[in-house]
């Protein structure tokens, strides 16, 4: 049997380990190192609207979450009926990826060095999207700023909202925690 390798340990969680702890336990004045906030997952969701009559729009947001996520999307379906959308319980309504520990890292640093720069006139991400509990979310307009979207292939530009559950206790930590991984805020006017 053949000697595995080390896994290859994201830059990124490095970075969270030698220098955001430190910086947070600082800030916040944690006793312990396990008391500093952490990203527990990333969420990944789009919604498609037409997808009870076009199965194909469907399929492509599957791929395209997929592509970027590199991890196999699951579609979402109904929880309850809704006429006035023409939506029956159980209709698939869009497909999500949650991403956790090696993944979830590489993702983010996919996000905050590639992705996001490629966004036209792009000055920063929102302050808004903190929930209170210390989750933050981030709507992104056009999935084809993902390098490993080809825009030959792209059926349709849809958006996708993407969510860091943290265990932060509130949106200051969390705040202070996503700034830190270099999220780029908008500046606190």
């Amino acid at each position: 049997m053949a000697k595995q390798g080390k896994a290859k340990v994201p830059r990124l969680f490095e970075k969270y380990k030698k220098e955001i702890i430190p910086h947070l336990q600082k800030k916040f004045g944690y006793k312990n190192v396990m008391q500093a906030p952490r990203i527990t997952k990333i969420s990944l969701n789009i919604g498609v609207g037409e997808g009870p009559q076009d199965q194909k729009l469907l399929d492509a947001a599957v791929e395209d979450l997929t592509t970027i996520a590199g991890q196999r999307a699951v579609i979402t379906r109904a929880k309850k009926a809704i006429s006035n959308f023409k939506i029956r319980q159980g209709y698939p309504i869009g497909c999500r990826v949650t991403l956790r520990r090696e993944r979830m890292y590489e993702f983010l640093e996919r996000l905050l060095n590639v992705a996001l720069p490629r966004v036209r006139d792009f000055r920063g991400v929102s302050n808004s999207g903190f929930d209170g509990k210390g989750n933050y979310t981030l709507g992104i307009k056009e999935q084809i700023i993902f390098p490993e979207i080809s825009h030959d292939k792209v059926v349709k530009i849809r958006g996708l909202n993407i969510t860091f559950v943290t265990t932060a206790k509130t949106d200051e930590e969390a705040y202070e925690l996503l700034k830190e991984f270099g999220m780029p805020f908008r500046k606190k006017a």
